[in-house]
């Protein structure tokens, strides 16, 4: 296929910025795994360069040599700018936030506060597999409560989820995903504050992982978890990381509801040293400076949603997706093609794109993919067909 869209300085769109050939001197995750003949779709990073305020203050700090220890409020300063500016939310005080590693190993240090060994924590399947893995590696239970059909938050599971997890005298925690990965689901005010509402009837405290916050449909609201009533004492972590491609420069925030505030001063000093100098450099300027090339991604993303959706009209018609308004992802149903519980693996070896297989998501990920729609047109037209051609 062509390398195209070329570099042009006048489209705004930063997901039509780099062409195929600059993408694949690329040295990370996305583009080293697979060989050079797969066209990489799966881990979300973003084929976007560097927005330029952020491109800016990392080359700044370098040229003063600026790669020390991080240390200040200025990117918990930017955030709460941000939250009152983007989401309407004045809510979040500099001084109830704590800088971490990144959002796993944050929501990891969080759980430890609030849940001992062996203690059970709820999460909504299918849902990001690292929720699996650190939580289950912590000494912790992972206690499922399945997704509705509509691919939102069934509240009678999560009620007998929370009951269950309850049911020994355990304290036990609940890892809500916002917005959710992998089906892009952004909840509502009505959904979390019923969230907030059936946490506290049963003594189970919430740890939001709201890393995705900042990418959503330009139609659509995201609803910070801290903001609802009844979310008092719960704890989330925010990075600027996702919404602007910064995963290899390590930065997050915990934040604190108002009556949790106790719970993240025992944070142990030693995880502020986790951060990246550089990262925090990076994450404010984002969250500052950052916001018209946000909004440009987000309406390229909202592009390439309906994009994805009529080239599978037209060509996988069988395969079910429902365009969602948060992340940059796609879920994709695919058990009507036939293609067992883990599609993308014939995708891979028949097609030569990389997904990533819906069996890690955990119970109803089978026969599932996703899809991650952050790149150009381009590569995400040739990508479908492909797929329909593995399938052929």
């Amino acid at each position: 296929m062509d390398s195209a869209p070329r570099d042009t300085c006048d489209d705004p769109n930063p997901l039509h910025r780099l062409s195929l050939d600059a993408l694949r001197r690329r040295t990370s995750m996305k583009w080293r795994t697979y060989p050079e003949d797969v066209l990489p779709l799966w881990v979300a990073e973003m084929d976007v360069p560097l927005a330029a305020p952020v491109a800016r203050a990392i080359t700044d700090a370098v040229a003063l040599g600026d790669t020390g220890y991080p240390a200040g409020t200025a990117y918990a300063g930017a955030l709460a700018d941000f939250a009152r500016t983007r989401w309407g939310w004045d809510g979040l005080a500099v001084e109830r936030t704590a800088i971490v590693p990144d959002v796993m190993l944050g929501i990891v240090e969080m759980l430890k506060l609030i849940t001992g060994p062996g203690d059970p924590v709820v999460v909504n399947c299918p849902v990001y597999p690292p929720f699996y893995q650190f939580v289950t590696h912590m000494d912790r239970r992972v206690v499922e409560a399945p997704l509705g059909g509509d691919l939102r938050i069934d509240f009678a599971a999560l009620e007998e989820a929370f009951r269950h997890a309850v049911a020994r005298g355990c304290r036990a925690a609940y890892l809500l995903c916002s917005p959710h990965n992998p089906t892009g689901a952004v909840h509502s005010t009505k959904e979390l504050t019923a969230v907030a509402a059936l946490a506290d009837r049963y003594g189970v405290r919430v740890v939001a992982d709201e890393i995705h916050a900042p990418v959503v449909a330009c139609d659509a609201t995201f609803v910070p978890y801290l903001s609802v009533p009844g979310a008092e004492n719960g704890l989330a972590l925010m990075s600027a990381s996702k919404a602007w491609n910064l995963a290899g420069l390590k930065a997050a925030l915990a934040v604190a509801g108002r009556t949790a505030a106790d719970d993240l001063a025992r944070l142990p000093e030693e995880v502020s040293h986790g951060p990246s100098h550089l990262g925090i450099i990076a994450h404010t300027a984002a969250l500052r400076d950052g916001r018209d090339w946000l909004d440009a991604l987000c309406a390229g993303i909202d592009d390439n949603r309906r994009l994805l959706a009529g080239l599978l009209a037209e060509r996988l018609p069988q395969v079910r997706y429902h365009p969602a308004a948060g992340t940059y992802l796609a879920w994709l149903d695919c058990r009507p093609l036939g293609l067992g519980d883990d599609p993308a693996a014939a995708f891979l070896a028949r097609g030569r794109v990389a997904l990533s297989s819906g069996t890690s998501f955990g119970t109803g990920g089978a026969g599932h993919v996703r899809l991650n729609l952050a790149t150009s047109p381009g590569l995400l037209t040739e990508a479908v067909r492909r797929m329909a051609a593995a399938v052929a």
